[in-house]
């Protein structure tokens, strides 16, 4: 028995999972940082509940209309109104001693707070995140678990619609629908969400494949357990570590795709902000003001990162032999190993060499005595 096995021995595999994930550190401390990410964003500038979110600037007053109940934050700037412009629009913020100042992250040239406006912008792009995340997550088990335990028919006519949408070049076909539909977060989301359940669905399908042929599938069947059982009950618990892992990179996927499509004139619109959206804005002042561009960028990269880290962390959880970053103590092993026979044979060789130099000397008899 291992010395893995012997810690684990015992406990539920729920209670194995938790404990490899928390051994993790570099999807703790991601998933620590995520966490103050949308802590952050969703505390500073306050938050909208209820109504469609969408608002607009009254040009007369500059004060601003939104659809639902806005909650107000710590950060006494919004992102819309425009400020008198302190320190030429340098950021304000100083890292020792640690002072956030007027504008911590600047102004842009109209005066308006660019903290206010990339915590705005890390709300948008992050509801689309996780909108993403729950409906792709949604639509690819349901698909894939229909798929791969009813086969047949079924089967081939799920696989193909989710070949037709493959084919089809996600950020295409997103851009067309929300250009159709409306650019707001939650439109955006929802259509992205649809279409990018197609490569979870394929990995949910073949675990079910494998997994409705195992003895405790054929036992329920026995039992008179009905498909809905046996599929909800008794196979998709086995496939949980596909799906969570996965539905982290669909996360992370997400953010880029929102960029993408906000940077080409195609996601989230004005007045509205998305991190995207500000890189877009702000491009043409990445010589000048680099502060700019910098901030929403350093956003997007965090946000992509440390969701990949957790999924990463989650992944080897549920199954430790994937593993991406390499083990060396085996390699290492192996080549100390390796150098020593080649030491070993070296010598050896060597010895022979000069016991046969010796036999060939003048006044050898070349026999032993």
């Amino acid at each position: 028995m291992s010395i893995e096995q012997r810690s684990t021995a015992g406990l539920s595999q729920g209670a194995i999972v938790r404990r490899r994930f928390l051994h993790h550190r570099g999807a703790i401390v991601s998933l620590i940082v995520f966490a103050l990410i949308v802590l952050l964003a969703f505390t500073s500038v306050g938050t909208v509940i209820g109504g469609t979110g969408d608002y607009t600037i009254d040009p007369a007053t500059g004060t601003l209309v939104i659809d639902g109940f806005r909650i107000a934050g710590w950060y006494p700037k919004d992102w819309w109104t425009r400020y008198d412009i302190v320190n030429g629009g340098a950021p304000t913020m100083q890292l020792w001693p640690l002072q956030f100042g007027e504008h911590p992250f600047g102004q842009d040239d109209l005066g308006k707070d660019m903290f206010a406006r990339v915590m705005r912008g890390t709300q948008q792009s992050l509801l689309v995140v996780f909108l993403v995340g729950i409906l792709g997550t949604v639509f690819g088990t349901v698909i894939g678990a229909v798929s791969g335990f009813y086969r047949g028919f079924t089967d081939s006519l799920l696989m193909r619609l989710t070949d037709v949408i493959i084919i089809i070049p996600i950020l295409v076909l997103a851009a067309v629908l929300a250009r159709t539909v409306g650019g707001n977060a939650v439109t955006i989301g929802v259509v992205i969400g649809v279409l990018a359940w197609t490569g979870l669905a394929r990995l949910v399908r073949a675990e079910f494949l494998a997994l409705r042929e195992r003895e405790f599938v054929d036992a329920a069947r026995v039992a008179g357990a009905s498909d809905r059982r046996i599929i909800f009950t008794h196979i998709l618990p086995n496939t949980v570590g596909v799906i969570v892992v996965n539905a982290t990179l669909l996360m992370s996927a997400a953010i880029l795709i929102e960029v993408s499509l906000s940077y080409l004139g195609f996601g989230i619109q004005v007045p509205d902000i998305s991190l995207g959206q500000l890189i877009y804005q702000y491009q043409g002042a990445f010589s000048t003001r680099p502060w700019l561009f910098w901030w929403p960028g350093v956003f997007i990269i965090a946000i992509a990162l440390t969701i990949n880290f957790v999924g990463d962390g989650l992944r080897d959880a549920f199954d430790p032999r994937q593993k991406r970053v390499p083990n060396f103590n085996g390699p290492m092993a192996e080549m100390r190993r390796w150098w020593a026979a080649r030491g070993a044979d070296r010598t050896g060789a060597g010895a022979i060499t000069a016991g046969s130099a010796a036999d060939d000397a003048p006044g050898s008899t070349g026999r032993k005595s």
